[in-house]
């Protein structure tokens, strides 16, 4: 699974978006809008905007996640979240001399499958190496004729050589991102990946972000999670069908 870590977190959060919404909906000057706002009135402002549907104050705060041990076709999907800031690892620039993996439980529990997913694996490292090194030499050799100092020639060769090797290794293929996302941003993300018809791998990490940010504000994230939570399921025809026992397991997250 996995490894999900908080980060950072605007301190404070809950306030802050309560100070905003009291901007909103009162006469109250900027330095005053934190006047006597304890831990009730704050709660109060809160439960009022998510009733309202009033979202726009809870951008105000972020949140940023740093994860590890999650593939590549995971980080494809997250960065579709357009309102966000990423930062990954980079393959141009980190040769992976042993590339780990990511095995999805269906093919893990199956010895066949499991057996010929690990083979191609290894075959995919073998021919990054392979290809890594006929191409390092050709770059190296290149730079040398061309007068370039022996350590700076291997060094350019190198990041040009994987740089292209790169291109054989499979969406399978671990990586680490930190990312950050506004509160408002987080409560769409969970809406749509922690539902049951998202890809499984994804799922799992927004389930643990959710567990997360809620233990920290739980009153800002305590209806956050799947659409089907808070309404209907909205998606129609093709519905997982288990909406009570979604909404009992978020409950008890």
């Amino acid at each position: 699974m996995a490894k999900v870590e908080l980060l950072r977190y605007t301190p404070e959060g809950e306030k802050l978006i309560a100070s905003a919404a009291k901007l909103c909906y009162s006469s109250i000057g900027i330095t005053e809008i934190e006047d006597n706002l304890n831990e009730n009135k704050v709660n109060s402002f809160l439960n009022m905007l998510m009733d309202l549907g009033h979202e726009s104050p809870i951008e105000h705060i972020s949140f940023t996640f740093g994860v590890e041990g999650v593939s590549r076709t995971l980080t494809h999907q997250l960065v579709r979240h357009r309102i966000a800031s990423y930062s990954q690892q980079s393959q141009r620039y980190v040769k992976l001399d042993q590339f780990e993996y990511i095995i999805p439980p269906n093919i893990e529990k199956n010895p066949k499958a499991k057996e010929k997913f690990i083979k191609a694996m290894e075959e995919d490292q073998r021919y990054y190496d392979e290809i890594t090194n006929i191409l390092f030499e050709n770059h190296y050799n290149k730079y040398i004729s061309q007068g370039v100092k022996e350590k700076e020639a291997k060094n350019k060769a190198e990041k040009e050589a994987i740089e292209d090797a790169r291109y054989v290794f499979p969406n399978a293929c671990e990586t680490k991102i930190v990312f950050t996302m506004n509160a408002r941003t987080l409560i769409n993300f969970f809406k749509l990946r922690c539902c049951n018809r998202a890809q499984w791998e994804i799922r799992q990490l927004a389930t643990q972000m959710l567990k997360k940010v809620r233990s920290i504000y739980p009153t800002l994230f305590k209806n956050a999670g799947p659409s089907c939570l808070n309404g209907p399921c909205p998606e129609g025809s093709m519905t997982c069908g288990r909406i009570l026992e979604v909404r009992e397991n978020f409950k008890s997250l």
